[in-house]
């Protein structure tokens, strides 16, 4: 699969390495109660001050969030404050929560294919006990795609070198059948037995070839795969379906949303056209709401002036199929809570050179257009 290396950064780092050189400081939102990005009204900072923060779950009244960068879960009370609950858990990327424990799913290893320090291994889905504050470790997802190779790709050469990344889990869910891990690395969605840490396949989003640069040579790393390969990137469930966005390689238009049955797997409707999506949430009468992390990052260096707060978007598609969109800055992880839209963002601001720039937004209803 067409996926970088890092845990979970590596997927938007090829788009914004044109400005990794870029060192500025956030120019909105600098604290709870301000505004996400440089676009007044558009958000309401709930929390700042994390690093590199992607999954984003609802944990009572408040939440819990996937710090990638630091290696730590941290709870989020509703009124901003913030309390570390697993810490040395290094490329963390998805979280879920349910009763007194919450979940965790570490991403792979990093660039040089070494695994990062840290108490916990790649791939790795954790359960913490928020009354002990003990964690376990569930299942190792790498061990699973190695036994079961789910989407049937090659794996590894004659030398014995793995062509691409076997296993990346980027986010997660729970939901009554257990949890949902989309493994980007793995390109499927596995489920998880919250108890007993029992993994099975349970959907396989296909390579995308009705994209004419999803057929261009090179596109695939492994060999007799024809098409990008899905990289499953976000994963949510709401009354009976389940619904998993596909980064599609970060080919323009490659991106999907499909809408699979929660207890068969099979898929009930797919949103097409999307490019590079990153994460995904469900509100009202099935509105499907969309991140896209790297929305408008130059292709190219940037011009004077460039202004970092601009990259990122999340794309509303309401049931009608009608799209629009509203600009918060660089948004990975999605929650749909109590009627409104919870994003995280400056999530990949280490990128740019910017520290602790992470945050937890709410994303007012009329800043889509």
């Amino acid at each position: 699969m067409k996926f970088g290396k890092r845990a979970g950064a590596a997927v938007v780092a090829t788009g914004l390495a044109v400005v990794g050189a870029v060192a500025a400081s956030p120019t909105a939102g600098a604290s709870p109660g301000g505004s996400s990005g440089n676009s007044p009204g558009v958000a309401k900072v709930i929390t700042t001050g994390l690093d590199d923060p992607f999954g984003l779950a609802s944990l009572g009244s408040g939440f819990v969030v996937a710090e990638n960068l630091s290696g730590e879960v941290t709870k989020v009370d509703r009124f901003g404050r913030q309390r570390v609950i697993l810490s040395d858990a290094p490329g963390v990327a998805g979280v879920a929560a349910g009763g007194h424990y919450v979940y965790s799913a570490l991403g792979g290893s990093d660039e040089t294919g070494a695994p990062p320090p840290g108490t916990f291994k790649p791939t790795s889905v954790l359960r913490t006990d928020l009354k002990t504050h003990n964690t376990k470790v569930l299942a190792n997802l790498l061990k699973f795609e190695l036994k079961k190779n789910p989407d049937g790709q090659k794996q590894f050469d004659e030398n014995k070198e793995p062509y691409d990344t076997l296993s990346n889990p980027f986010a997660m869910t729970k939901f009554w059948g257990g949890l949902l891990v989309a493994d980007g690395g793995g390109n499927d969605v596995i489920l998880v037995n919250p108890r007993t840490g029992h993994p099975r396949t349970f959907f396989v989003p296909p390579t995308v070839k009705d994209v004419p640069a999803c057929l261009e040579p090179g596109i695939q790393a492994n060999p007799g795969t024809v098409g990008c390969d899905p990289v499953p990137t976000g994963v949510a469930y709401s009354h009976g379906s389940v619904y998993v966005s596909t980064l599609g390689a970060e080919v323009p238009g490659a991106g999907r949303v499909y809408k699979v049955n929660a207890k068969t797997g099979k898929v009930q409707r797919v949103w097409k056209g999307l490019t590079a999506p990153t994460g995904v949430a469900v509100g009202h009468h099935g509105t499907v709401y969309v991140s896209e992390v790297f929305h408008g990052a130059p292709e190219g260096e940037p011009g004077p002036g460039f202004d970092p707060s601009t990259v990122g978007q999340i794309t509303k598609i309401s049931p009608n199929g009608k799209r629009t969109y509203a600009q918060v800055t660089m948004p990975t992880g999605l929650l749909f809570k109590g009627g409104h839209l919870y994003s995280t963002a400056w999530s990949v601001a280490s990128f740019l050179g910017i520290p602790d720039a992470g945050q937890i937004v709410k994303v007012k209803a009329s800043a889509f257009h």
